[in-house]
């Protein structure tokens, strides 16, 4: 069943130029039943927003910024998402910001059981991304458009920029995500270590990297074994994913 979500959007620190992209990309993962976006109209930075509103259906509300150096648009915005948290209309809210004043909002909103996601730009603080189920980088919204828009008359698929690098961060943090889930042969299914990156990094996208799902960037490292195995009714594949360390350990360990 398709969640419906609240999509709660930060006027004062979103840029405008993706909001398509933006919304395509949350109604992969429910029905966006509820859209605002929060600022002050009567400011001449939000007027690139006025025309997308009405393309994308998201409701302006109107928050004067009655204290200089306050941001009276994070209140509204919380205030609006406890409202309708208790409204009980939906069971996901997406918060679009790139602010960690709304770190609280989304630690609050999954206590009370809602998935929530986030969208915003790379300089996102990690307290924020760290509370969310999810967070999309707007960065690779805006690389797939360009891509998108560039694309010949082959119409070849949009490939992701890539907006970080596959250090032995990553690769250590994939490593130990197989090793939890593994079987006694150190094999795991590529869905369950999926699931389980983005509970541990809920900014783990492979799209990040250049690469459109998480097997080719697997393969990409040289670091995993890859077994493709037919499933119970033999209708499709199932992925699985192994160590490669692990054969080596054992065999220093039949030397030993």
């Amino acid at each position: 069943m398709d969640l419906n979500i609240a999509v709660l959007i930060d006027g004062d620190n979103i840029p405008s130029a993706h909001v398509k992209e933006m919304m395509e990309e949350i109604a992969k993962y429910g029905n966006p039943t509820i859209k605002r976006i929060y600022g002050d109209w009567t400011k001449p930075n939000l007027a690139k927003w006025k025309n997308l509103l009405l393309e994308n259906a998201i409701t302006p509300i109107q928050q004067y910024g009655y204290t200089t150096g306050k941001n009276s648009t994070d209140s509204a915005m919380i205030i609006d998402a406890m409202d309708i948290l208790y409204s009980e209309k939906v069971n996901g809210f997406c918060l679009v910001s790139s602010d960690s004043d709304f770190t609280r909002l989304a630690t609050r909103l999954r206590e009370a059981g809602m998935m929530v996601f986030g969208i915003g730009e790379k300089k996102t603080p990690g307290p924020f991304i760290a509370a969310c189920d999810r967070f999309i980088y707007i960065e690779i919204l805006k690389n797939l458009a360009e891509e998108s828009e560039s694309e010949t008359a082959e119409d070849k698929p949009a490939k992701p920029k890539p907006v970080d690098k596959i250090t032995p961060r990553v690769i250590r943090l994939i490593s130990t995500t197989v090793s939890d889930l593994a079987d006694d042969d150190g094999w795991a299914f590529l869905g369950d270590v999926g699931n389980l990156l983005q509970k541990k990094q809920p900014n783990f996208d492979s799209r990040n990297y250049g690469f459109e799902k998480l097997t080719p960037l697997i393969k990409s490292t040289d670091r995993f074994e890859i077994d493709n195995r037919e499933s119970p009714t033999g209708r499709f594949k199932l992925i699985y994913i192994k160590n490669k360390e692990t054969k080596r350990r054992s065999r220093k360990q039949v030397k030993k």
